[in-house]
């Protein structure tokens, strides 16, 4: 109960102190009548952006369960709403240490509000006389009047775009993977990579026919998925079986399992999967043959005990004891967590591939930061650490709330090629 009321009032934090601050700046001291209708509206914008809080704190603070959340109508601009509420925050800390700063400067100088030289035009003897208070007033409320302005049309166009982006088809990433040990018989395979579906109150059955078309027209010569396919209720593994026995490729759809799969029901969803004409993969090996050479696909279960980017050794070597030696296979690790990577790198696997993540669903590429970032360090894109290779997916669904900031929902084509070496 305690650890959840704090995760709350850290959430709730940014939009009161936003509220206490443009209470007590945004209103014009000297039009009273004026400041009391500032007050009051701001006070109402306040509560009305902040009701779901109402729902979301009582199934948080009580037991019930969060999955629901994303049912609240207009959840997605309320959550974009919250977010933007701490980049407001910063930039105005920003705006406020940048002041004390000039203040500061001003003061060792032994300069009080000196208006530069030339501003606006202003004659000598004017430039040289003082700001007064009331004019400091002003400039600050206007200065906060544009800045709110500006956070709330940014709120709007970032809900809008995020929206959008949740429900939109996957972009689908083109990637060339170089890998020193590939034999010559994989090479130029083609290897589609699908993660987190999510197949549920914001992604139907018409949706999935649309990706498994999309996905088929690529055309790989091999399919895999790495986990979270269905999110929690078993209402939605029909149809996903329907949707997904069209998906095929001539080296087959190599399927493994996701937290939300768990959730959803283990036993469910592997029946779902094979139903669909899938090969499933639990702490275990399944081998594709092609032009002579053996691809050894490493698969492994979401692990049972969550930790942060947990490497699953355990997971691994169960999965490797099933496979032939190193030799004789050339080895790629699906996984539905990234953090896998850290027990395949010194276990000599070249390439895993993971997702679970969504990128975090909300992404500053001006400052390169991701809301993932609170789970792991791998949150999307491609990693690279001695002879081995890491690719996270952004995925395809979205967990909670139909919302995607700078994170599209991605499927990745992959080529695999043979690095040429002088000895080749």
């Amino acid at each position: 109960m305690i650890t959840r009321l704090i995760y709350l009032l850290l959430f709730i934090a940014p939009q009161v102190l936003i509220y206490l601050y443009l209470r007590e700046r945004l209103p014009d001291p000297e039009r009273p009548n004026q400041a009391r209708r500032v007050r009051t509206v701001l006070a109402g914008l306040f509560m009305l952006f902040n009701l779901p809080w109402l729902y979301v704190g009582q199934r948080l603070l009580f037991g019930g369960s969060l999955w629901g959340v994303g049912r609240i109508p207009f959840t997605g601009p309320w959550i974009a709403w919250q977010l933007m509420g701490w980049i407001y925050c910063a930039l105005i800390t920003l705006y406020l240490v940048g002041k004390g700063l000039w203040w500061l400067g001003e003061k060792l100088r032994g300069v009080w509000y000196v208006v530069r030289a030339g501003a606006h035009g202003i004659s000598q003897p004017q430039r040289e006389q003082p700001r007064t208070p009331h004019h400091a007033s002003v400039s600050r409320r206007r200065f906060l009047a544009r800045a709110t302005y500006a956070y709330a049309a940014a709120g709007t166009a970032l809900s809008a775009n995020g929206i959008w982006s949740a429900y939109r088809l996957p972009q689908v990433t083109r990637r060339t993977l170089v890998l020193p040990d590939l034999p010559p018989g994989l090479d130029g395979l083609q290897l589609l990579h699908l993660s987190d579906l999510h197949a549920g109150i914001h992604l139907d059955e018409d949706k999935m026919q649309a990706i498994v078309a999309q996905a088929n027209a690529l055309r790989p010569d091999l399919i895999v998925q790495t986990g979270d396919m269905i999110d929690i209720s078993q209402s939605y593994i029909p149809p996903y079986v329907r949707a997904f026995r069209d998906l095929s490729a001539p080296l087959g759809v190599v399927t493994v399992l996701g937290n939300h799969d768990r959730y959803t029901g283990e036993r469910e969803v592997i029946r779902g999967c094979l139903d669909a004409g899938q090969v499933f993969v639990q702490n275990g090996c399944h081998l594709v043959e092609r032009n002579g050479a053996t691809l050894a696909l490493l698969g492994i279960d979401d692990p049972h005990n969550w930790q942060v980017d947990n490497p699953q050794p355990t997971d691994i070597d169960a999965a490797l004891r099933a496979a032939p030696p190193a030799g004789e296979a050339f080895r790629v690790l699906l996984a539905h967590r990234p953090g896998a990577w850290d027990g395949a790198v010194p276990r000599g696997i070249p390439l895993t591939l993971a997702g679970h993540i969504h990128g975090g669903q909300f992404y500053l590429p001006w400052i390169g930061w991701s809301t993932g970032r609170l789970i792991t360090k791998y949150v999307m894109g491609h990693f690279q650490r001695e002879r081995s290779q890491l690719y996270v997916s952004r995925g395809i669904g979205v967990v909670g709330v139909p919302i995607r900031v700078f994170t599209p929902p991605e499927i990745e084509l992959f080529e695999l090629r043979r690095k040429v070496g002088p000895s080749d």
